[in-house]
């Protein structure tokens, strides 16, 4: 992908829930860096193509329009149903993650991906950052913010690739486990590492 586009550097975020990625997004955000988020691209692909879901998916139209909850209960429960919806979606995901890029005038991008590993991610990009954190410390931030159970917020957990394997395949790891002066330290050095010093963020 990042042959495709102008920029020098394409690096990934992304870390189980509860991770903080959504923090570190905005830390990036708040200096300067483009950071994209792939889910809000693939809720816009899905309304590009809510013609064609809904004649694939009618069980999931409710009141005229694509429920997503009612698709989302579809296609997890049938892979072949699931892969039929990914193959409408991300086509388009790229085509509009291709169209941001290419609208931007900056040497280092980020793109906030919560499934990078799961869905394949790592090979198109410069460099991946993963946000870890202990899960007993994430269980209880999910809880606190938004009234999940704690089994609700475990069964998103086993949903997704162990944190341990996706800290294997990660190029950095961001411990999220002090303050958040710690986590903008520790962002800062990753961003040290890839602008060669020069611009490392705020002070």
């Amino acid at each position: 992908m990042g042959h495709e586009a102008k920029h020098l550097i394409i690096i990934g975020i992304t870390g189980n829930i509860g991770s903080g990625k959504s923090t570190v997004a905005a830390l990036l955000r708040s200096w300067g860096y483009p950071v994209l988020d792939l889910d809000e691209l693939a809720a816009r692909a899905r309304e590009n193509k809510e013609e064609e879901l809904k004649r694939l998916f009618p069980e999931a139209v409710v009141g005229g329009r694509l429920d997503r909850k009612a698709l989302a209960r579809l296609v997890f429960s049938d892979p072949e149903r699931l892969k039929a919806l990914e193959a409408v979606v991300h086509p388009e995901v790229r085509r509009l993650l291709m169209e941001e890029l290419s609208r931007l005038e900056a040497p280092l991008v980020f793109l906030e991906i919560p499934l990078l590993f799961e869905k394949g991610w790592e090979g198109r990009l410069h460099g991946t950052l993963l946000v870890a954190a202990p899960l007993e410390e994430r269980v209880r931030r999910v809880m606190a913010r938004s009234g999940l159970s704690r089994e609700e917020v475990l069964a998103r957990e086993r949903a997704q690739m162990p944190e341990e394997e996706k800290r294997k395949r990660a190029t950095w790891v961001l411990e999220n486990t002090g303050s958040l002066e710690d986590l903008e330290r520790a962002l800062k050095a990753v961003l040290a590492e890839l602008t060669g010093g020069a611009r490392g963020g705020p002070g």
